[in-house]
């Protein structure tokens, strides 16, 4: 039940203080498509969470940056140049309200 025992870092104190959502429409969804671009995505550390969703879009991701110039050249760089993408649609975080929040039984 239990999956492991971690530190929590705290984002803002380690000058990561842009957090924006990302919605992933790819091209292709065929099972090497898939598995290409999550391959891809795991190698990106400024993805702090990645779903994989039912419908469109196909993907939503977490990502936490220095600044929005960092946010935009991890964009430009890094997640438009991910394979298959047809389409990336981003939204800023203005604060997390529930975060991190410990299950029930």
């Amino acid at each position: 039940m239990i999956r492991g025992y971690r530190a929590q870092l705290d984002p803002g104190n380690l000058g990561l203080n842009f957090s924006a959502i990302v919605f992933v429409t790819l091209r292709e969804g065929d099972r090497q498509a898939v598995a290409t671009f999550e391959q891809a995505l795991v190698a990106i550390p400024q993805v702090i969470q990645a779903q994989r969703l039912f419908g469109d879009p196909d993907y939503l991701l977490n990502v936490i940056t220095r600044d929005l110039p960092a946010f935009q050249r991890l964009y430009d760089a890094q997640l438009s140049a991910l394979p298959s993408v047809q389409r990336l649609t981003s939204t800023l975080v203005m604060k997390s309200v529930v975060q991190d929040r410990p299950l029930l039984l």
